[in-house]
């Protein structure tokens, strides 16, 4: 039976690219189901906004990974057409969007270590690399501030905000600990100045949100557990609805021009 989906080899510098790429993506379409349906109107345009920004890295991303390839592959082919277990997006970002609280701690959580992966990354001996992460660091700094603004809101608000706050960082924390994850896919690459240590990132992580999570009065939760898998591939089962809506079109009709 003939398929839509495509083949290439993973080298390290590929697969490091599309851990980058298909985090954004992911969470970009996590954020963009927002729209219309965020809790004010403000708040709608600022998700659709951090979903584009999002995008917009994912997009940067795959054109350089389809350079990288240099097999014929376009940023269209890595985005749509891969299976599941070929995605390398973390956990954290596939995961529900549940209540408003829910999708503002995971965006905390998420862009906390972005913005410190985004700023180290500037200093890559691959210049594609840097370039992309001095933009992306600019558009990531705004995300976590704006969702931490949030974040203290909710957990210092109401009982009922509070709660949910809490709720939503219990359940959303045990995701958190693949993003400082570093196997031997990045260490070559780590190794050669191309890409920063994510484990050398956990403490400044840590020192950034612990003040953030004091203010709006959250307990960290103690459990040392921590879900991991998405970078190679095995994955929650929310990561198939989402490909199911996102690679549609191009499943539909292959190599459509429009």
């Amino acid at each position: 039976m003939a398929t839509t989906s495509i083949s290439f080899s993973e080298t390290p510098l590929l697969n490091l690219t599309l851990r980058r790429a298909d985090d954004a993506l992911i969470l970009g379409h996590r954020l963009s189901e927002w729209c219309g349906h965020a809790p004010i109107v403000e708040e709608d345009i600022a998700l659709a906004n951090i979903a584009l920004d999002l995008i917009g890295q994912s997009r940067a991303l795959y054109d350089y990974a389809a350079q990288v390839d240099s097999s014929g592959l376009t940023e269209d082919h890595f985005a749509y057409r891969r299976e599941q277990h070929q995605y390398r997006n973390c956990l954290l970002v596939e995961q529900p969007n549940g209540d408003f609280a829910t999708t503002i701690v995971r965006q905390v959580l998420f862009s906390a270590f972005m913005d410190l992966y985004w700023r180290e990354m500037m200093k890559s001996g691959d210049e594609s690399l840097a370039a992309i992460a001095a933009k992306a660091e600019k558009e990531t700094a705004y995300h976590l501030r704006h969702s931490a603004e949030w974040l203290i809101r909710l957990g210092d608000g109401t009982n009922e905000s509070h709660a949910r706050a809490q709720a939503a960082l219990d359940e959303l924390w045990i995701c958190s600990g693949e993003l400082f994850e570093s196997d031997e896919v990045e260490r070559s690459l780590i190794d050669a100045g191309l890409a920063p240590d994510c484990g050398s990132l956990q403490e400044s992580w840590q020192n950034r949100i612990q003040p953030i999570l004091r203010e709006a009065t959250l307990k960290i939760p103690s459990t040392p557990f921590m879900q991991s898998g998405g970078r190679c591939g095995r994955h929650s089962e929310h990561l198939g609805y989402i490909l199911a809506d996102l690679q549609y079109l191009q499943r539909a009709h292959p190599e459509a021009v429009w």
